[in-house]
């Protein structure tokens, strides 16, 4: 019986120190755990300090700022509140207008729309080229339709996207813990009002009851997602909406350029050469001309010239 109860405290006694060694090798690990984390929150105030100062520079204002005129366009009352909740720009696009110049062709644009009409109503112009008298036919650039839009672009104080979401859970948890993430003020977040999770483009949009809580999180472009002591980067990015207003087809009319034609059967390949006649002649009052602005003449193979829309108007 004695002998058992040596055994017995024996085996106790390395139980216990199995025990305390367990317990030791745990601490460890712990401790590697902490250390770990710190280095990486060292590196994390390291790379937001620099952030910081970054952001500082860039938002000081500078001295020269151009002034520009601006007018009052309208007033309009608000459907909801939400409308203020938004950073809203509008710009106009207008497409340009091809114009296929064929060889023996040329364009010439005018300062004043008044020489280039005249120059219209003249029609025929002798020119004198390389010591031939070429007779040359002035009318208007029969031009396509173009089509102008407005592009409003909204950017939300209250939204931002979400992308490079990890995989690892059912779309329900992962919306429970991107709203847990995103609600820590520790992380720079906050109240959350709702999340809209895509798990098939692996994206989301998260909605914060309060605006400058989105503004503070897109000063970083990732944030700590933290699943099963897991700590995942997402990136973080502005919630913007797009919409098209006011579609519009229009006709194009240049109302100071001017096709020449009957050029295709001189015998010459230098068109800098030809550009400088033709514009030497129009430019003399005395041929009904004026101060011209370019000249482009074509006698090889066929190009594109483009025209815009300016104030209103075909260029």
């Amino acid at each position: 019986m004695a002998a058992d109860e040596d055994n017995k405290k024996q085996v106790l006694k390395e139980y216990q120190s199995d025990e305390e060694f367990m317990k030791d090798e745990q601490r460890v690990r712990l401790i590697d755990e902490i250390a770990k984390e710190n280095t990486q929150l060292k590196e994390e105030i390291q790379r937001l300090e620099a952030e910081l100062q970054e952001a500082t520079r860039n938002s000081q204002i500078k001295e020269d700022i151009p002034e520009t005129k601006v007018k009052f366009t309208s007033l309009e009352n608000p459907e909801n509140d939400s409308q203020f909740l938004n950073i809203s720009c509008s710009f106009q696009v207008s497409s340009q207008v091809l114009y296929e110049l064929q060889k023996g062709q040329g364009l010439i644009t005018f300062e004043k729309e008044e020489v280039a009409q005249n120059i219209i109503r003249m029609g025929k112009h002798h020119v004198q080229i390389n010591d031939v008298d070429v007779e040359v036919l002035a009318q208007p650039v029969p031009l396509n339709s173009g089509i102008r839009f407005q592009v409003l672009e909204e950017y939300s104080k209250v939204k931002i996207n979400v992308t490079e979401i990890p995989d690892v859970l059912p779309e329900d948890q992962m919306r429970d813990k991107l709203e847990l993430s995103f609600s820590k003020s520790i992380n720079g977040g906050g109240e959350v009002l709702c999340v809209q999770y895509d798990k098939k483009s692996r994206s989301a949009v998260i909605t914060f009851v309060e605006t400058g809580v989105a503004d503070k999180i897109l000063k970083k472009k990732d944030f700590p997602l933290y699943i099963n002591q897991n700590c995942y980067r997402v990136t973080v990015s502005p919630y913007t909406e797009t919409h098209l207003k006011h579609f519009q087809v229009f006709l194009g009319i240049s109302e100071r350029t001017v096709l020449l034609t009957g050029m295709e059967d001189l015998q010459m390949t230098d068109e800098e050469l030809l550009q400088d006649l033709v514009n030497i002649h129009f430019q003399r009052e005395t041929n009904g001309g004026g101060e011209v602005e370019v000249v482009k003449c074509s006698l090889g193979q066929p190009c594109i010239a483009y025209f815009e829309e300016e104030r209103n108007r075909m260029i």
